[in-house]
Formats: C-alpha cells, structure tokens, sequence
C-alpha cells in the first residue's frame, strides 16, 4: 500500500464514536508512535484513556491529527508553528461532552431495564 502524501489521499473516516490508536494511525497515515509524540507537544490533542491506558480516539481527535499531519508534512510547518496555528480549538471540551451525553443514556437505559427486572422480581 503506498503512502498518503496529502490529506485528501486519506481513507475516509468511518461512521464510529471511537478510534483505536491504529485505526488512527492507518486513517491519518502516521505511526502510532507519532500519534503518542504528538499527544505530548500539542494540548488539543488528547485521546480518552481508559482500561490498561489503552487510548480512544473520538472523531474531532482524528480530524484533529489529520490537521496537525497537514501543519506539518503539507504545509511545512514546525511542532511551534503548528501549535501557535492551531491555537486552543477546544476540541477536548467537545469530546468530553459527547462523551458524558453518551454515558447518561447509557445509565438511563440501564436503569429502565433495572426497573423492568425489579417489577419482575416484585410479581
């Protein structure tokens, strides 16, 4: 497989709500070891982590990456130049909170089924 010099030679994004570190890797055409090199130099920048600090992706992260790899491999810029270009996005607030919308319907389908099992247990 030849290598994306351009981010529109990318594959597009798939229609999910998290990215493994190597599905980013291949969707940006990065290694993983970048993606880690650049969650240090750039704040916005800044993948959920969860069990065994395993790293989730959420889609404005992987756009995110694509921006930056532009920054730098199209564009020309520096990791300073990129990150003054860039400025605060406020894309981990958007993370954040599509996150916390997710996990209170997921809490409130459980306590539905929670109550259906409780009125079964009560008959």
């Amino acid at each position: 497989m030849q290598e994306a010099k351009t981010n529109n030679e990318l594959p597009g994004i798939p229609e999910k709500r998290q990215f493994t570190i190597g599905e980013v890797a291949q969707l940006c055409a990065v290694k993983p070891h970048v993606l880690r090199f650049w969650e240090k130099e750039f704040a916005q920048l800044q993948p959920n982590k969860r069990r065994g600090n395993r790293r989730y992706y959420c889609r404005e992260d992987v756009l995110l990456v694509r921006q930056i790899r532009s920054l730098l491999h199209e564009q020309g810029f520096t990791i300073v130049g990129a990150r003054a270009q860039l400025g605060q996005l406020g894309r981990q607030q958007d993370c954040l909170e599509a996150d916390t919308q997710f996990e209170h319907s997921e809490i409130s389908q459980m306590l539905l089924e929670l109550e259906e099992i409780f009125d079964i247990l009560s008959d």
